[in-house]
């Protein structure tokens, strides 16, 4: 969405195609009970310098509202605050000497510039040599399978050092007060108005059409649909995952193909609960205990106004997944026992009858791994082989983590980068989709 309003803006006259219902992806709603909010957890930073011009742009500015939350963490069975330097001190679980290292970890990767050198390291190389062999074993070997599971093993130091930077941004200062802010109304109000505001520019937006195939022609390129349709545009850019793109355009070269292919995903099964009473006063608790079968615990309530939803609590219980991982085949049945069994050890306030609602939500292609030497090996370029088809999608983020904010500032430099690309084209017809 953003990619077409930027290609409008310097002239193109451009037509969007989603394969979904809706526009907005990993951003979009979902309704939980009797109320609306996104489909999965985000979050706004006072950092997030293209997300804040969007909601300028889309006269949202007014609408954000700023909270400061707490940070818990779930360990050998128990509970505990970790949201200030006081906690992190009394931290039962790790001593003086390894509080003194995971703190020193932190700083450290939070002053590293150089974060092309660090695709060169494996993650736990990394960390075990700047944390210590017990803090990397106690904390972040947990907490990299929470995330990537044993592809964990395929990372690289840059992975962490991304995470790291963004968290670190939310601070105040140091290892301090976590600010955080949202929409108030959810990235449903945010992307009704950005469809509206699409619509105004003459933007043409093809819902509910997955597309086949994309085939280059001697001027220009034909998309065909699934529905048996085709249309030909000037130029397509295709917005969808890695893995999809061989596929959807054969014509790409083995090279290329095989580049496509390499990108390694991690997916999610998120589930949403709307609960008559809250969990813990915690935004997040990270998880470190290999039994429980989710890998966080994001109470959104702590942050968002509880009055959205009636007085209640709106929890997201994620569960980051390799593509071979045997908990895809689990029904939403199977997930909704397990979690909340969990959720019954580990918070004794807890009783099932207080779930109002519960749904799964998956996703097999959420985040592209930062595997070693990821951007000479893996990174998709923009440009293909194909004079008239280009790519977009945010396997393409090679110093950031996956979030709203990254993706439209990926959107606003590929589109200064398509336009030098498409120069001398007059108001070309381009296409952009996210439809396989």
């Amino acid at each position: 969405m953003t990619l077409a309003k930027q290609l409008t803006a310097a002239g193109c006259r451009v037509t969007l195609i989603e394969a979904a219902p809706t526009t907005g992806g990993l951003a979009s709603a979902a309704r939980h009970g009797e109320y609306t909010w996104d489909r999965f957890y985000h979050v706004v930073l006072a950092s997030d310098q293209h997300l804040h011009a969007l909601l300028e742009d889309l006269q949202l500015g007014d609408r954000l509202k700023w909270g400061t939350t707490r940070t818990g963490f779930y360990t050998d069975g128990r509970l505990y605050s970790l949201s200030t330097s006081l906690d992190f001190a009394l931290f039962p679980p790790l001593s003086l000497i390894d509080k003194a290292r995971l703190a020193g970890t932190i700083l450290y990767a939070s002053r590293v510039t150089d974060w092309r050198a660090l695709e060169a390291v494996p993650v736990a190389t990394w960390l075990e040599r700047l944390s210590g062999k017990r803090v990397f074993e106690k904390m972040w070997l947990p907490l990299l399978r929470s995330k990537l599971g044993e592809n964990y093993r395929l990372a690289s130091a840059s992975f962490i050092w991304a995470i790291i930077q963004r968290m670190y941004a939310a601070r105040r200062s140091g290892l301090k007060v976590e600010r955080f802010g949202y929409v108030d109304g959810g990235y449903a109000l945010v992307l009704d108005r950005f469809q509206k505001h699409l619509d105004a520019l003459g933007i043409v937006t093809l819902t509910g059409h997955p597309v086949a195939q994309v085939k280059q022609l001697d001027q220009g390129a034909e998309v065909h649909f699934a529905n048996g349709t085709s249309r030909t545009f000037d130029h397509v850019v295709l917005t969808v995952p890695c893995g999809r793109l061989a596929k959807l355009a054969p014509q790409l070269s083995a090279a290329e193909s095989e580049r496509l292919r390499g990108v390694v995903y991690q997916g999610i099964a998120c589930a949403s609960l709307l609960l008559t009473q809250p969990l813990a006063d915690y935004y997040v608790t990270n998880i470190t205990d290999d039994w429980v079968p989710f890998t966080g615990v994001i109470e959104m309530t702590t942050l968002v106004d509880k009055a959205r939803f009636g007085g209640r609590s709106l929890v997201y219980l994620p569960r980051y997944l390799a593509q071979d991982d045997a908990f895809w085949t689990k029904s939403d049945a199977e997930i909704r026992e397990l979690f909340e069994s969990a959720l019954e050890r580990m918070y004794p306030q807890f009783r099932r009858e207080q779930v109002l609602a519960f749904q799964v939500s998956r996703v097999r292609e959420v985040l592209a791994v930062s595997t070693l030497r990821y951007t000479a090996e893996r990174l998709p370029a923009l440009a293909t082989s194909l004079p008239d088809v280009s790519i977009v999608n945010s396997a393409q983020i090679a110093n950031g983590t996956l979030n709203v904010n990254e993706t439209v500032g990926l959107a606003n430099m590929q589109a200064a980068a398509l336009m030098v690309r498409l120069r001398g084209a007059t108001s070309p017809a381009l296409a952009t989709t996210g439809a396989a």
